[in-house]
């Protein structure tokens, strides 16, 4: 009755679920009917496209570059101020730059567009650096028209990111740069000449042309000593050594004038056209003081091309104002005759006026002493007026920041070319292009850039150890320049572009400390071949070694059919453990005549040496024979007439030890016709594949470091996932449902154990079902699709029946993975059933009662 009873109960409450649920259907159905009621019509507004271009363009700038603060609006308007007395006071002068619009169009200070950054890299330390960097990353773009201020001045992380501007945006970028290094840099308005304005270099020489100073050696004066031998008489006539003299005057002076005449007609073929604009044309550089960083002299910056002048380079014809960070002044010189008479004590009143009166600039002037007896009298006023200073605001552009691989790119695209004075300067990026070149400099010998001359290739991060390569078109010469780390310890390299095989001309030099036999530089001729060596063991220095031409020799291979040798020529640096008469200083090998002549050194307190000469028996190149030797195979020239002759036996070894050493002398010449050969082999295998060293803190690029990164971080993603899942609690949801006790009873644990392992088992089961289900499904869509192809199978086409096969085809393949599925299921279900019993028996929480 009580099961009844509760049965009935259950349906009861299933019916007054559906009810609810029918009526929440239906009130939902209402709801969705009345919201359609509702319509509403949305009006056509008209929206400028340009302004939501500029909302979307300032979307990306922080709030400090679209409005001021409370600092700047007050700085703005002490500028406008400034900028009002200065236009009573000079009408007749040129506006000056003091608040332009940024990116954005919100009006800024020049000072405050100025942010002091020290970039992270140890090469923009130097002013220098600084300068070619800036250059090279920014593309110019001349101000227009070139006699106005620009009305626009942008941040320096806009210019970074745009990477180009005008010569503003490039002096506030460097003198942020520099003032970030601790150099008084300010950026200069003023003007210059038209070469300086629109970057052009056509009449300079470029800088990797430019020689070093030699240092003159000064001349030493004669001693004048008491006691010397009088000159001998000089017997010429003097009239002939007049009219000598007098002709030789003559000619110098001729060539002396035609040398200037030459040079007045290439300076007038050189001097640029006349410019309209001359002295009106606008540009701003960078001006660095003396002071800090132990600057010694003040001097300019270029911005638009890295390079310095002093301040007297009649290039900069004046200067309107300077700024930086801090203040703003005004020049209250003349500048009539350029900048050559300014003087840049910013300090001095007279001759800068500044905006802000909170000046760093020390003034020059001596200290008045009565001033500085009441000086601290008057400490309350001062502090009270220089509370009431205004000061700058701080900038409001954010830190300029440049990425290691921004700053390896530097130039635009990675390239840049600049056209100099007869010659063509070509930089790229790092790892731009294959071969590792990042200069190139090509020199001409006319203005048109026609008539190559030769080719400077500067190279990086080659494997080859590859620096340099000049290619001089004139003689035909390639000249290559090593690092050291080579196998072959090769320094520089010199041949002829038209045969650079084997047994031509060319010059090898070696770093000789690297290389076990000293070997320092070896020149080769198609006949000839010389070697210099340094610190041998047998105090050889030198070898020569004179070819005769090739026979043919059919059936022989080249390799094998080496050039004959005439003559092996060797010389020795003196050896102090021998007596003078008997130490070698040359050894004169005569192959084709079977003669060897040695030279001796020279004794002290003698002015000829010793010498000695061989005539090899017939059989000395025979090793199973002895050699035999007669008196009239050798003569001799003795210095010392007193000393006595040599034995036959010490002659004998002497002979023995000289064809021994012809052998050797032989084998090593070979060894380097083989040497050369291997290293021209590889040097075109490197040519060919150009390979490049990367680091191994080069993540980006180095493919090994990036695959061991990667791998790292897939293991400790594993790593983390397994800890995951070990932290996860299979005992959590039943726990829950019993309240989660501090303290399980045993009824609690048994209970635990059947809920856990029921809910496997279920699990398992329904598991199994779904892909049971799923088995039958495609059986099932299976067979109908092959009744339908028994139906139709007469009026099918063709392509209808290469559809149904790949039908047929997947659903087998469909079918056979569920079986395997279901089968595999089966055969691990009891194992996991198992496994977790297990698991819950060495339970610690479990374990007390199991």
């Amino acid at each position: 009755m009580d099961e009844n009873a509760e049965n009935n109960g259950d349906q009861a409450n299933n019916k007054a679920e559906e009810t609810e649920e029918n009526e929440g259907e239906l009130s939902v159905d209402d709801l969705r009917a009345e919201l359609e009621k509702i319509d509403i019509e949305v009006p056509e507004v008209e929206i400028s496209e340009v302004h939501i271009q500029q909302e979307d363009a300032y979307a990306e700038f922080p709030m400090s570059y679209k409005e001021n603060t409370n600092k700047e609006k007050l700085i703005l308007a002490y500028a406008e101020n400034f900028r009002r007395q200065y236009v009573h006071l000079y009408r007749d002068r040129k506006p000056l730059l003091l608040n332009p619009v940024n990116e954005c169009g919100i009006e800024k200070f020049v000072s405050t567009t100025i942010r002091p950054t020290l970039l992270p890299f140890q090469e923009l330390y130097g002013y220098d650096n600084c300068a070619e960097f800036v250059a090279d990353y920014l593309e110019f773009q001349a101000l227009d028209p070139p006699v106005d201020l620009p009305n626009q001045l942008v941040s320096p992380t806009t210019a970074l990111k745009r990477q180009k501007g005008n010569s503003f945006d490039f002096a506030t970028l460097l003198c942020s740069m520099l003032l970030g290094a601790g150099y008084d840099a300010y950026c200069v308005s003023g003007y210059a000449t038209r070469e300086i304005c629109l970057m052009d270099q056509t009449r300079d020489i470029c800088p990797l042309m430019k020689k070093k100073g030699e240092l003159k050696s000064e001349e030493k004066k004669k001693e004048v000593r008491k006691y010397q031998v009088k000159p001998p008489k000089d017997l010429r006539s003097k009239f002939d050594l007049k009219m000598q003299a007098r002709r030789e005057a003559e000619e110098e002076a001729k060539a002396a004038e035609r040398r200037k005449e030459e040079e007045a007609r290439i300076s007038e073929l050189e001097k640029p056209k006349p410019d309209a604009l001359h002295g009106l044309r606008i540009h701003c550089w960078v001006l660095v003081l003396s002071g800090k960083r132990e600057v010694p002299d003040s001097f300019f910056i270029e911005p638009l091309t890295g390079n310095t002048y002093p301040t007297e380079d009649d290039k900069f014809l004046g200067i309107e104002s300077v700024w930086n960070h801090q203040n703003y002044w005004v020049n209250m010189q003349d500048c009539s005759n350029g900048c050559k008479d300014l003087s840049f004590d910013l300090g001095d009143s007279a001759k800068w006026e500044y905006l802000l009166h909170s000046s760093e600039k020390p003034s020059l002037e001596i200290p008045d002493v009565e001033a500085e007896l009441y000086e601290g009298l008057d400490d309350d006023e001062e502090e009270q007026e220089d509370e009431r200073h205004l000061e700058m605001p701080p900038s409001w552009v954010h830190p300029i920041l440049v990425t290691p691989k921004e700053y390896e790119t530097r130039c635009p695209l990675g390239k840049k070319t600049i056209l100099y004075k007869k010659a063509r300067l070509e930089k790229f990026a790092r790892y731009l292009l294959k071969d590792g070149m990042i200069t190139k400099l090509s020199v001409y010998d006319d203005y048109e850039l026609r008539n190559l001359l030769s080719v400077k290739e500067w190279f990086v991060n080659r494997q080859d150890k590859l620096e340099l390569r000049v290619h001089n078109h004139r003689t035909g010469l390639i000249t290559e320049y090593m690092q050291q780390g080579r196998l072959d310890c090769m320094k520089e390299h010199t041949y002829k572009s038209g045969s650079p095989g084997p047994e031509t001309d060319r010059t090898m030099v070696f770093y000789d400390k690297a290389r076990v036999d000293g070997l320092v530089k070896r020149e080769e001729t198609p006949t000839e071949m010389m070697e210099h060596f340094k610190d041998r063991d047998d105090f050889l220095y030198y070898r020569h070694v004179v070819f005769s031409k090739r026979m043919k020799k059919f059936g022989a291979s080249t390799d094998a059919n080496h050039r004959p040798i005439l003559k092996i020529t060797e010389r020795f640096h003196r050896n102090k453990e021998k007596i003078a008469g008997e130490d070698v200083s040359e050894c004169v090998f005569h192959i084709s005549e079977d003669r060897i002549q040695l030279t001796f050194h020279c004794e002290d307190k003698r002015v000829t040496a010793s010498t000695r000469e061989f005539i090899k028996p017939p059989n000395a190149n025979d090793k199973s024979q002895t050699i035999t030797m007669t008196p009239d195979m050798t003569s001799t020239f003795q210095v010392d007439t007193t000393k006595k002759s040599p034995k036959n036996l010490y002659i004998y070894n002497m002979l023995v030890s000289l064809v021994e050493a012809e052998d050797q002398s032989v084998q090593a010449i070979r060894a380097s016709e083989e040497e050369i050969k291997e290293c021209l082999l590889e040097r075109i295998r490197e040519e060919t594949v150009s390979e490049l060293s990367i680091s191994v803190y080069d993540t980006e690029r180095n493919e090994k470091a990036k695959q061991h990164r990667k791998e790292l971080e897939r293991q400790q993603l594993e790593e983390k996932l397994r800890r995951q899942e070990q932290e996860l609690d299979y005992l959590a949801p039943f726990l829950a449902q019993m309240g989660d006790p501090e303290k399980i009873a045993r009824q609690q644990a048994f209970k635990l154990k059947e809920d856990c392992l029921a809910d496997l088992k279920q699990r398992l089961i329904d598991k199994a079902n779904l892909i049971q289900s799923r088995f039958e499904k495609e059986t099932q869509e299976l067979q109908k699709r092959q009744q339908w192809y028994q139906q139709n199978q007469v009026s099918m086409t063709k392509e209808d029946e290469e559809e149904y096969l790949a039908y047929c085809s997947e659903a087998m393949f469909r079918i056979h993975i569920l079986e395997l599925r279901l089968n595999r299921h089966k055969e691990m279900a009891p194992h996991k059933y198992m496994a977790l019993e297990q698991k819950i028996r060495t339970d610690g929480r479990l374990s007390d009662y199991f």
